[in-house]
């Protein structure tokens, strides 16, 4: 088993390696993004924010532990709006409280969040999840032991996005 800090490292220069490919040329769109980390993990999840807020201090990470929080502030149950559009959704599917795959389900059944866009970042390898979570629309599935790899796919996907709705 790869130590924390050596998984944490490898977090860290994948995510580094993904926002640097989202601010090449379009610098001015990545500032205005919001970033919605479920990750029940705060070893994962700090890796992740420290390694956003590398690439751009200025970016807004909003961090919830698991799909209930999560919802709560994107419909806006939190006491203030934190989460402000554009976003995206980087999701860990196994969590307590509520899961990954429940979360998605919320999402897509409600229409103001239904166009939500979801990348996975999961430990499960298993055909069956990546299938599933496929099946709910989302816009990109990562193995984090397999995260650099995986993360020069979600930024090339993270981009096209970004191309096709000019978040400003």
């Amino acid at each position: 088993m790869p130590s924390l800090v050596g998984s944490e490292m490898c977090i860290r220069d994948s995510i580094s390696c993904l926002v640097a490919a989202l601010c090449k040329e379009r610098e001015f769109m990545i500032k205005n993004l919001s970033i919605l980390l479920v990750e029940d993990d705060d070893v994962a999840a700090e890796a992740v924010t420290r390694s956003l807020k590398k690439v751009d201090p200025k970016i807004k990470i909003i961090w919830k532990q698991n799909g209930k929080l999560a919802l709560d502030a994107l419909r806006e149950k939190a006491q203030q709006k934190e989460i402000s559009e554009p976003y995206l959704v980087l999701l860990d599917l196994n969590m307590p409280v509520m899961n990954g795959f429940e979360f998605l389900e919320h999402i897509r059944k409600d229409k103001k969040l239904n166009d939500t866009v979801v990348f996975i970042l999961t430990t499960s390898n298993e055909d069956n999840d990546r299938t599933r979570a496929y099946h709910n629309n989302v816009a990109g599935y990562m193995v984090k032991h397999a995260i650099g790899p995986q993360f020069a796919k979600l930024a090339t996907l993270m981009d096209a996005y970004i191309h096709a709705v000019e978040l400003e």
